[in-house]
């Protein structure tokens, strides 16, 4: 397993880099997606029996991505737009992924 393959260093450069520094997305934009990945990671992990510093890039499947919204909607009682956004929020990860390391480009 590879450097470049272990998520929480991609969620560090997203969260700190993109979103602050490239982007200058709003305060509310960046703790949305915060938020979204403090429920997002610990549900991975819980899925894919790892402990979260040790999740990669390919724990976080499209069929967990699934699982996850599903949970959001069914478990947690939260509205189809909140689930969206959550959503939204992984599609701009995934994206700053796959165009710093184009082997996640498919991913």
């Amino acid at each position: 397993m590879n450097k470049s393959s272990m998520l929480g260093p991609w969620i560090r450069r997203f969260l700190i880099e993109h979103l602050v520094a490239e982007r200058n997305l709003a305060i509310n934009t960046q703790k949305s997606y915060r938020d979204m990945l403090l429920l997002l990671l610990p549900y991975l992990a819980t899925k894919v029996d790892k402990r979260i510093d040790r999740l990669t890039v390919d724990d976080l499947s499209p069929q967990m991505v699934r699982l996850f919204l599903t949970h959001m909607e069914e478990q947690r009682h939260c509205a189809v737009s909140t689930r969206n956004q959550r959503l939204g929020g992984i599609h701009a990860l995934a994206r700053f992924i796959g165009e710093h390391a184009p082997e996640y480009v498919a991913w």
